[in-house]
């Protein structure tokens, strides 16, 4: 599919009093679903490009936001505070309610389903109809979690952008099969160009203070077990994230989640392929 026709308006609001920036996948024929779709931990909204492209052309809005000091959006001014699920999910809450947003679906990969399930058990309870938790629960893999802090804290840097690429070719094969295309819009919105020229990942590193300031920040069980509404939880077959034990509990209580295990992934599937592209929109559409 060519989404880049679909032409997504890149905007930029002001939640909480910080400047968020998000992609608006607008159908041509208004008055349709929409979806928020939330990106990962270090990670951007342009990750979202196609499963938004697929939805928005079979007529669903969907809002991809930059989560705070990720992508084009504002770096916090006080890291501490608001690298957090807590703050998260104020900007959440206020980006839906600025966009007149009274009902939507949520589709969040990793840190974003973490969100969306923060969201949909306390201040967007009742307005999320449907939750996508892609390759996340309410428990996570310690060892998973260290591995991701030893990167996210202190990315490389490199001369090229080719040199950039193949870096986060590395960093996210787990993501499985994203062609060439897709690799580069992934390297391309998500780089920054450092003083001395060197470019590097496109966000504030202060971000991962959130686990040494916020130690309990993942441990949602009590509110995952209060969700209310339908949830699908996709999980990498080789996921080191979210662990075999902890996705069948997720079937077991709360929402009783539907599980499935997306083969040739670990953390997390891209959400780029027709079989995961169709899954979301089946579970969306209520089917």
């Amino acid at each position: 599919m060519n989404f880049a026709a679909l032409e997504p308006r890149s905007r930029y609001i002001t939640c909480e009093e910080r400047e968020i920036h998000f992609m608006d996948w607008v159908p041509a024929q208004a008055g349709g679903p929409v979806v928020v779709a939330w990106h990962g931990l270090a990670r951007t909204g342009r990750d979202m490009d196609p499963l938004a492209a697929h939805l928005c052309a079979q007529g669903w809005r969907v809002i991809c936001p930059d989560t705070i000091g990720r992508g084009l959006s504002q770096w916090s001014p006080d890291p501490k505070a608001e690298y957090c699920l807590d703050f998260y999910s104020k900007l959440a809450k206020s980006l839906v309610d600025q966009l007149a947003l009274d009902r939507f679906h949520w589709v969040g990969t990793s840190m974003g389903g973490a969100i969306g399930m923060v969201c949909a058990a306390g201040s967007l309870r009742g307005r999320i109809e449907r939750l996508v938790l892609n390759d996340i629960g309410p428990q996570l893999a310690p060892a998973a979690v260290q591995r991701i802090r030893s990167y996210a804290g202190s990315p490389s840097a490199f001369n090229t952008m080719r040199e950039l690429e193949q870096y986060f070719r590395e960093v996210y094969k787990p993501y499985g099969h994203l062609p060439d295309k897709q690799w580069r819009l992934l390297t391309e919105s998500s780089m920054r160009r450092l003083p001395d020229g060197r470019v590097t990942p496109h966000y504030d590193t202060a971000m991962v203070q959130q686990f040494e300031h916020h130690p309990d920040d993942y441990e949602l069980w009590s509110v995952f077990d209060s969700i209310d509404v339908p949830v699908l939880c996709l999980r990498g077959a080789d996921s080191d994230l979210l662990l075999v034990e902890t996705a069948e509990a997720m079937r077991d209580r709360g929402p009783r989640a539907l599980v499935v295990t997306i083969p040739g992934c670990g953390h997390a599937p891209a959400l780029n392929v027709p079989d995961q592209l169709e899954l979301v929109q089946r579970f969306l559409a209520g089917h």
